[in-house]
């Protein structure tokens, strides 16, 4: 954890031991670990908060192109170009012929 062993995890309670004292070191120490309780807690919430927004920004898009595809036409030439239709003046075997 933060590249911290045990030797300078030994030095640093022998610090707080001698600059909070013995009565009230069980108290700051439950305190710290209220607050980081509650510090997850809030990051958790913020982070749902946050993917919850892009994915309403994902939907918003998603039928926003929907919406211009069937209004517009537009979109869909990117996955089926649309090929014009052949022209009239083709050759006698594509004009059917009448029967008299």
């Amino acid at each position: 954890m933060f590249g911290i062993g045990m030797p300078e995890l030994m030095v640093i309670a022998v610090i707080a031991l001698l600059v909070v004292g013995p009565k009230k070191l069980p108290d700051i120490a439950k305190a710290l670990g209220k607050g980081l309780s509650e510090f997850r807690k809030v990051t958790e919430s913020a982070t749902d908060t946050i993917k919850e927004t892009l994915k309403t920004d994902e939907i918003k898009k998603d039928m926003d192109g929907l919406k211009d595809s069937l209004l517009y036409g537009k979109g869909d030439e990117k996955e089926a170009p649309v090929v014009p239709p052949a022209a009239t003046g083709g050759s006698e075997s594509d004009t059917p012929k009448s029967v008299l």
